[in-house]
């Protein structure tokens, strides 16, 4: 899988996901910011404190960590899959 196919996955998954039940076109800037740190982030506890101060920092309200981690596992998922290290 190349990069920006597992780029389109992410996309398609953070999509899904609508943390402040706020409507899933509302997260936009908050999408390409998970993306761009997916490809910088190895770890999936890494991504989701990120995740967190990304989403929280646009919306200012708080996000439990383990609904980070949900989705961080996912991202990560999706990163081992196109890099073929599974």
């Amino acid at each position: 899988m190349q990069t920006i196919e597992m780029n389109k996955k992410a996309v398609s998954l953070l999509e899904e996901w609508d943390p402040f039940q706020v409507g899933k076109k509302a997260y936009e800037m908050e999408i390409a910011d998970v993306v761009s740190e997916l490809q910088r982030l190895d770890h999936p506890t890494d991504l989701a404190k990120r995740i967190r101060e990304i989403y929280e920092h646009s919306y200012e309200m708080w996000i439990p960590i383990e609904n980070c981690m949900q989705i961080s596992y996912k991202l990560i998922a999706i990163k081992y899959e196109a890099k073929c290290i599974v």
